[in-house]
């Protein structure tokens, strides 16, 4: 919020401000060129419509497209939809393969008498190659090959464990995703706001103008009437005063009208080449608002999605806990190996083959261990459960009472809406009728200052009112989840 000075009088302009320009000042008399009591041109051009100019909408729609926050929340849903395939793969059987080749080192095996040679020379050539040192019995075949497969079915995890890890997964997944809803909607409504921001900074500058003009008329008139002997140098001088601070006043102005420009584009992420120009007014009526205080805060508690993220986020904490408690149980599973060696170490004695077996089998395993660890590990993920829920229901608390706020919002800056126009209306009136006098003789310097400074604080009483039934609505369309869009 920036305050000024006019006439001596302060005025705020407000960022919930907005552009409505007063009645015409009263005709001043003709100037000579050169005169700096001549009026400025009113810049009405800032806040007019023009064809292929910005909405707020698009405002909106380009600041949540192009938001920062919405698109560390998008990585964040990759995230979770690579934890949910994760997950997806603990469906199926667990399959592992092992490639090995051994060198033993050279050495001479002490042989082994089973059998005399006589009978050996009987014996097929492949046992025969097993003996060495004559009747001796060789253990030992120096390289060794092996190639195993494995599959295991983790059968109690498919019970106990595995569907509630999938499901966790995509619970934390959907929070991801609202999320999203949520920095996008916040961003859209910001840069709506932003945009009515920098329009109302544009239509502080022609009020401005205006005051500065108003300001340069009475110094006009205080000179007139100093030459005629019905004012004091006092008054001249005030007015000098007024008029420098009323110029100072408009340099300020702009000044806040660049920056909220630039405010406008850095929400829409608009290059600084991009032309900016306003494509709608602030003299179109708002919509009314349907529905009753009850009404709204269901629809809101219902809708926002950041309750939508906390519920998920819950869910996704429970079945992580379900998943936990399997750790309290024996682990059942079944497997089946495939080995193709060389030697085979199922073949007695060893030979320089490659033979193939296999084996197919069941185990249970269970450690008392687990138990403690898997108590811990519960218990902490229900602890974080319960801070989930509360969390979400000091948001719920928050929602309504911002619904409440600003439904109140909507409600007076309607009212100021038509009350800031009758005010702007006397304001004009009184103006006029306190100059007439002044320029007659029979009012001072003092009452008309005033009088231009209840009018100058109407105009901007009537623009503030204007942005403000919009930006209103803008922030009870928020709290109520209106402009949440669900990511597919």
């Amino acid at each position: 919020m920036m305050r000024v000075r006019a006439s001596g009088v302060a005025v705020l302009v407000g960022l919930s401000g907005g552009l409505t320009v007063g009645a015409a000042n009263a005709q001043a008399p003709a100037t000579m060129p050169g005169d700096e009591t001549a009026p400025l041109p009113v810049p009405d051009e800032l806040t007019r419509a023009q064809p292929g100019g910005v909405t707020a909408d698009q405002a909106g729609a380009r600041a949540a497209q192009t938001s920062w926050s919405a698109k560390a929340s998008m990585e964040s849903l990759r995230g979770a939809a690579a934890r949910v395939d994760e997950a997806w793969a603990g469906f199926l059987p667990r399959l592992s393969t092992v490639g090995k080749y051994t060198r033993l080192s050279n050495f001479t095996p002490p042989p082994i008498e089973f059998v005399s040679p006589a009978v050996l020379a009987t014996l097929p050539p492949a046992i025969q190659q097993a003996f060495s040192g004559g009747s001796g019995l060789s253990f030992f075949v120096l390289d060794n090959w092996l190639l195993q497969g494995t599959i295991t079915v983790p059968i109690s995890d498919y019970l106990l464990r595995t569907d509630q890890n999938y499901t966790a997964a995509t619970s934390s997944r959907d929070a991801a995703r609202w999320d999203i809803v949520t920095a996008r909607a916040v961003s859209e409504a910001n840069g709506r706001i932003a945009y009515y921001t920098w329009l109302n900074a544009r239509g502080a500058v022609v009020v401005a103008v205006q005051a500065l003009n108003d300001q340069k008329t009475h110094l006009r008139d205080a000179r007139n009437q100093f030459a005629a002997g019905n004012a004091s140098k006092a008054d001249v001088l005030r007015a000098e005063t007024a008029m420098a601070s009323a110029e100072l006043t408009v340099e300020r102005a702009k000044n806040l009208a660049d920056l909220t420009e630039k405010q406008l584009r850095v929400a829409m992420h608009a290059p600084e080449g991009e032309a900016m120009a306003p494509g709608e007014n602030l003299e179109s009526a708002v919509p009314a608002m349907q529905g009753n205080l009850r009404q709204m805060t269901i629809e809101a508690l219902s809708s926002r999605p950041e309750v939508k993220s906390a519920d998920a986020n819950a869910a996704s904490a429970r079945l992580q806990a379900d998943a936990a408690k399997a750790s309290r149980y024996p682990v059942l599973s079944a497997f089946a190996d495939g080995i193709v060696g060389n030697p085979n170490p199922r073949y007695i004695p060893p030979t320089n083959v490659w033979n193939s077996t296999w084996d197919v089998g069941a185990q249970i395993t269970w450690s008392p261990n687990d138990v403690l660890t898997a108590n811990g590990n519960v218990r902490d993920i229900e602890s974080r459960v319960a801070v989930i829920e509360a969390n979400k229901n000091v948001t719920r608390d928050n929602i309504e009472i911002e619904v409440t706020q600003m439904l109140q919002q909507v409600h007076e800056a309607d009212f100021s809406i038509e009350s800031s126009t009758r005010e702007l209306a006397s304001a004009t009136e009184a103006y006029r009728v306190q100059r007439e006098l002044f320029n007659n003789g029979r009012g001072t310097s003092a009452t008309l200052a005033d009088a231009e400074s209840d009018l100058t604080r109407a105009r901007l009483d009537l623009l503030n009112s204007k942005v403000s039934a919009r930006t209103a609505r803008i922030r009870l369309e928020h709290a109520l989840g209106r402009d949440a869009k669900p990511v597919q």
